[in-house]
């Protein structure tokens, strides 16, 4: 089974078995921020940064605002280095689910990917790791790439339990995902006591979780863990990326605030080039 989702949109097949270790990914949430003419400008302001030097072997994603998912996917079909993923989906295909869209309806509009258990979700909209297990199962069978978040608050934290929950988050969202799948899958580890606080995980800490998340899936996928991108996402910006994106089991960022501005966004990329 070769990859879909992201390397698919018109433009290439990405074939994961080439591959001695994951891709680097920088994907940008932008949340529930910029208007239309905004969100073009911001994506016209990343594609005149680009280059091919510039970009080396990354991968870029960016999540706009449902609302804007067409026109980026139209304003980007001739940039296949920029990924276009939607924030969230509704785990059935089709129903009476008002102000829900689905992984088929996402899938006609040519996305690559979408974001699945943000803490945001989970916190504003009790989105709960069932939730994301059905989600996740519903964009692989409609050839989008889930991009997974899992990560534990302040409080689990404190007492002990960030690995028993991630843990957990990891076992019930990834319980439907094959051997064969799960190279489709991208994983985020948020803490969430990170994200938006302007606080940020240490690199011991990082490195600490997401090697806990690769011995993990090596545990379940054996060899296919090997190239399942490991993304940080907890308040990363060009002032601590190269230290967090140097870290053997960090291959790239979920960014939010950072991926509103076109010339900090462009820095992480160059950190995480670099790393």
């Amino acid at each position: 089974m070769s990859c879909i989702g992201f390397w698919i949109r018109g433009h290439e097949t990405f074939d994961s078995s080439l591959y001695l270790h994951p891709m680097k990914i920088l994907a940008g949430n932008w949340k529930m921020n910029t208007l239309p003419e905004e969100g073009l400008a911001l994506l016209d302001a990343l594609v005149l940064g680009l280059s091919p030097e510039r970009l080396g072997e990354v991968r870029i994603v960016v999540a706009p605002p449902m609302v804007q998912l067409s026109q980026a996917v139209e304003r980007l079909w001739n940039v296949p280095e920029i990924s276009v993923a939607a924030q969230t989906c509704h785990q059935q295909s089709m129903g009476a689910f008002t102000g829900e869209i689905s992984a088929p309806m996402l899938r006609a509009l040519d996305v690559d990917a979408v974001i699945i258990g943000h803490s945001e979700r989970r916190n504003y909209f009790n989105e709960t790791d069932a939730d994301c297990a059905e989600k996740i199962r519903s964009c692989l069978n409609h050839e989008l790439s889930p991009i997974f978040c899992v990560g534990e608050t302040h409080q689990e934290r404190q007492s002990g339990r960030a690995w028993e929950v991630v843990k957990n988050q990891l076992q019930t969202g990834l319980s439907q995902v094959s051997s064969e799948e799960i190279v489709d899958v991208v994983i985020a580890y948020e803490p969430v006591w990170a994200i938006g606080t302007g606080e940020v995980a240490t690199p011991e800490q990082a490195q600490e979780m997401h090697g806990a998340i690769r011995q993990w899936l090596r545990e379940k996928y054996h060899a296919s863990a090997q190239n399942v991108p490991l993304l940080y996402g907890g308040s990363c910006k060009p002032s601590n990326a190269a230290e967090l994106f140097a870290l053997p089991d960090v291959d790239g960022g979920l960014i939010g605030g950072a991926s509103l501005v076109a010339h900090d966004f462009l820095a992480l990329l160059d950190a995480l080039r670099e790393s």
